[in-house]
C-alpha cells in the first residue's frame, strides 16, 4: 500500500459525517510500515467499538470506511471474512458500516467478520504450512495477499 497523508486519509471516507471525521483519532502515519499492508485499518482509542479502514480499490482509488463493532461477540471461534486465515492468532469481531450516500442516511448498513485489530495484512503474509510435498508456499502466500486485496475491495464497493 502506498503511504497516506492525513489529508488523503480523511478525504477518502465515504460513510462518515464531518463531525465523525473531526472526532476521529488517526494513528501516527509516519510509524506505519506501508509496504506490509494491503489496507490500513485501526481502532479508535477514544471511542469504544469504533474503527476505521482505508482500502485501495482495484482501480487505485482509496475508500475510507467508518465501522462500528457489534456489542455481542461471536459465540464460537469465527473466521475472518477478509483474510480467511484458519490459524488466526487474534480475535474476530463483527463490524458494521453505514452505506454511503442516501442509503446510509436512511440507516442501511453492511457488515462483516474481520480481525479485531485489522491484522489481516500480517496474517496473509505469514508463510503457510506446506499442504503436500512440492507445495509452493511462496506462491500460496502471494495468492493469499492478492485474494485479500480482492475481498477488501469488494467490501469497499458494497459500502
Amino acid at each position: 500500500m502506498l503511504p497516506l497523508t492525513i489529508e488523503a486519509l480523511r478525504a477518502s471516507f465515504v460513510n462518515a459525517s464531518r463531525r465523525e471525521l473531526a472526532d476521529m483519532t488517526v494513528p501516527d502515519l509516519d510509524a506505519v510500515a506501508w509496504d506490509d499492508l494491503t489496507y490500513f485499518g485501526w481502532r479508535d482509542p477514544k471511542t469504544a467499538r469504533r474503527a476505521s479502514a482505508v482500502i485501495p480499490t482495484l482501480e487505485g482509488d482509496l475508500v475510507g470506511i467508518l465501522f462500528r463493532q457489534a456489542e455481542a461477540s461471536p459465540r464460537s471461534r469465527a473466521q475472518c471474512s477478509w483474510c480467511q486465515d484458519v490459524r488466526l492468532p487474534n480475535d474476530v469481531v463483527f463490524y458494521a458500516a453505514k452505506r454511503s450516500g442516501s442509503s446510509g442516511r436512511k440507516g442501511n448498513t453492511v457488515g462483516t467478520l474481520v480481525c479485531q485489530d485489522f491484522q489481516c495484512s500480517r496474517n496473509v503474509r505469514r508463510t503457510p504450512p506446506p499442504a503436500y510435498e512440492g507445495y509452493d508456499v511462496e506462491a500460496a502466500r502471494l495468492r493469499r495477499m492478492e485474494d485479500l486485496q480482492v475481498r477488501v475491495a469488494a467490501f469497499a464497493a458494497e459500502v
